[in-house]
């Protein structure tokens, strides 16, 4: 930046001298709290000169609103951060994008945030404030009123009922109605531009409820007429090969499709409540590329410990930890480290999330009668090296699981447990000998997800006494919240670890059924973390807070 504005103001003959003094006097008494140019432009100028003289001074190019976009040429940031800060995505070129500012002075700061948090370079043009502000509130009102249309369809479709109640004919009609199907589509699209996990419909009293799941957070979407609900409920069991008749009993169904742009596979549940029927929608992302085990965040130690166990030739791998926790992500992550040309790798899955390279992967029909224990049986026999069992959820999967394992196989699979040395206790509580536990069984590892903090607007505090003395920092970090993380304070996830190693000593205490809480002394003994401890380090390196450690370990404050 070389002139000032107000020279180069007066250079292009839009000011005299004496305005720009008379403009300086202006903001020395206002304390200097607004800038020259703003001042000059309530004085004097019109935007449009203002906004060349910024456009000098900076060395930018200047966009009109005829080259404005019809649409966001993107869905992944927000309405009120775009509003808020001045800024209009232009368009989307070979990874570049190019984005309209009203303020130069912010050129850096909006930059930042906005290639952080979508992943592509960007290019800033100038454009006038009210100009971006007009166009995104147009943007945004057609959003909105695609909303309110889509509803007022829905409803008018969904009026007539027969007095008995709706039968199978009246239902599909419903479900194949245009409103219903634009509108669970355009539900559908929105979550997934929203980077929800789950899509949660329930029915209510007075009103169906619609929320997102987002970074393992529920966060009310929408509210539809109760009228509605049939038709909802009906279009989504359609869509899902459900059977469309049956509203007594819970049902499983599945959705694939491309949403937004990207292909996903989309789990549905519905289950019959009071009002009506509930349903949960699961998303799984197929253009999300999967993550190695540093990115789900694994230390370096802890990679270590754990990249020796899987490297193993046999024995048992145990994840551990409650529904959502990422177990799933995990096991993908550890049979893609140690996938080779040499090795074969077989799966038996419900569902099969991912499809993996190289892996032969087997879905659960216990319709057909391939559950995992029928499936794991026949695994064994077709000479695997390394085998993956989703869940052991029973004592016959349990036993087969421990047989193959014993018999040369490496075996990975996930447990419902709190922590990692609780894992024992589980299978001998489904029935399994300690004995066989112990000669099989060489780690377990017990995860869950923390938010991640915003990049953009996560702020330091003084670190606690007994966090201080316990952390050995000086300041940790909060969430604030932005409009660039929907002003929650958190954006994506990570997860935090608890490893126990499986050596000669921790095999005698589980052959003489010690308690958790032994194995747990006995494992903190030899260098475990726990759960708490690896997310408190990641608390301490800014990437999440604290309260989010205290939150998803259970710890009261």
């Amino acid at each position: 930046m070389g002139k000032k504005i107000g020279e180069i103001l007066v250079a292009l003959g839009y000011v005299k001298p004496q305005q720009v003094q008379e403009a300086l006097e202006v903001q020395a008494r206002e304390g200097r709290r607004r800038r020259l140019g703003e001042i000059l432009r309530e004085l004097y100028l019109r935007e449009e000169q203002v906004l060349e003289a910024l456009a000098e001074q900076w060395g930018m190019e200047v966009v009109s609103e005829e080259e404005f976009p019809e649409a966001l040429p993107l869905e992944r940031v927000s309405f009120s951060f775009l509003v808020e800060n001045g800024v209009l995505p232009l368009g989307l070129s070979d990874g570049v994008l190019s984005v309209a500012i009203a303020d130069p002075t912010r050129a850096e700061e909006l930059a930042d945030a906005l290639r952080a948090s979508l992943g592509y370079e960007v290019k800033l043009f100038l454009a006038k404030e009210s100009a971006i502000r007009e166009h995104l509130e147009g943007l945004y009102a057609s959003k909105d009123a695609l909303m309110q249309r889509l509803i007022e369809g829905a409803i008018e479709e969904a009026a007539p009922q027969p007095e008995a109640g709706p039968d199978i004919t009246h239902l599909k009609d419903l479900a194949q109605e245009k409103g219903i199907v634009q509108l669970v589509n355009f539900l559908l699209e929105d979550a997934v531009k929203e980077r929800a996990s789950d899509v949660h419909i329930e029915p209510e009293e007075t009103h169906v409820r619609v929320r997102y799941r987002i970074d393992g957070i529920l966060y009310d979407r929408e509210r539809f007429p109760v009228r509605m609900q049939p038709a909802l409920s009906s279009r989504v069991k359609l869509i899902s090969q459900m059977n469309i008749a049956e509203r007594r009993l819970p049902q499983d169904g599945r959705i694939k499709g491309v949403f937004a742009g990207r292909e996903v596979d989309i789990r549905v549940s519905t289950i019959p409540t009071i009002h009506g029927e509930s349903i949960v929608m699961r998303i799984l992302d197929k253009g999300v590329s999967l993550l190695g085990l540093q990115e789900l965040g694994m230390e370096e130690e802890l990679l270590k410990r754990y990249e020796a166990l899987i490297r193993l030739p046999y024995g048992m791998i145990l994840i551990t930890g409650p529904t959502g926790s990422g177990k799933s992500t995990t096991l993908y992550a550890s049979l893609q480290r140690i996938n080779s040309p040499e090795k074969k790798i077989i799966t038996i899955e419900e569902p099969v999330e991912y499809m993996l390279k190289g892996v032969n992967q087997i879905q659960v029909r216990p319709k057909i009668g391939l559950t995992f224990a029928s499936g794991l049986r026949h695994i064994v026999r077709q000479d695997p090296d390394i085998i993956m069992v989703g869940e052991i959820r029973d004592l016959e999967t349990a036993n087969i699981a421990i047989h193959a394992a014993l018999t040369g196989h490496l075996l990975f699979s996930t447990l419902h447990t709190n922590d990692a040395p609780s894992a024992p206790a589980r299978l001998a509580d489904m029935g399994v000998e300690p004995y066989l536990i112990s000669s099989t069984l060489v780690g377990v590892m017990a995860q869950r997800l923390l938010r991640r903090l915003c990049p953009v607007c996560k702020e330091p505090y003084v670190a606690p006494g007994h966090l201080r003395e316990e952390l050995q920092v000086e300041r940790l970090f909060r969430a604030k919240g932005c409009p660039q993380c929907n002003h929650t304070g958190y954006k994506g996830r990570i997860a935090i670890f608890e490893l126990m190693v499986v050596d000669e000593d921790i095999r005698e205490l589980i052959t003489a059924r010690a308690t958790s809480s032994r194995l747990k002394e006995a494992a903190l003994a030899k260098g475990m973390k726990t759960l708490r401890q690896d997310g408190l380090g990641k608390a301490a390196r800014g990437i999440s807070t604290v309260d989010e450690v205290y939150r998803v370990t259970q710890i009261e404050l």
